[in-house]
C-alpha cells in the first residue's frame, strides 16, 4: 500500500504543470507521507485530500499529526491546519514549461 502511494505521489508530481519549479521530488525506499511533507517545508504545495478536495498553499510546518499551510490558494489571508491522516497525495512543482 505504501509503495503504491509513493508511486502515485511521484506520478502526480510529474504530471502537474506549474509556474515555478522546485527541487526534484526525491523519494527514498523508506519514505512516508510525513517524510515527503517534511522535505517540502517552506515551499508551495497542493494537498489532495482523501475526500477529493484540493488545498494549496505554502507548507509552513509539519508535526506528527498536522500540517500547517499558509497563504492558501485563493485565500491569501488565511492559514489552515490539516490532519495528515486525511491527505492522499502531495503535489509539488518540479519544473517549469
Amino acid at each position: 500500500m505504501k509503495q503504491m502511494l509513493l508511486s502515485f505521489l511521484t506520478i502526480i508530481a510529474l504530471a502537474v504543470p506549474g509556474a515555478f519549479a522546485q527541487s526534484k521530488l526525491d523519494l527514498q525506499p523508506n519514505d512516508t507521507l510525513h517524510a515527503v511533507l517534511e522535505h517540502q517545508v517552506g515551499k508551495p504545495v497542493e494537498l489532495r485530500m482523501k475526500s477529493g478536495e484540493k488545498m494549496g498553499g505554502k507548507l509552513e510546518k509539519v508535526t506528527d499529526r498536522l500540517v500547517h499551510l499558509s497563504q492558501l490558494t485563493d485565500a491569501d489571508f488565511y492559514d489552515a491546519a490539516v490532519e495528515i491522516d486525511s491527505i492522499a497525495a502531495v503535489v509539488v512543482r518540479v519544473r517549469s514549461n
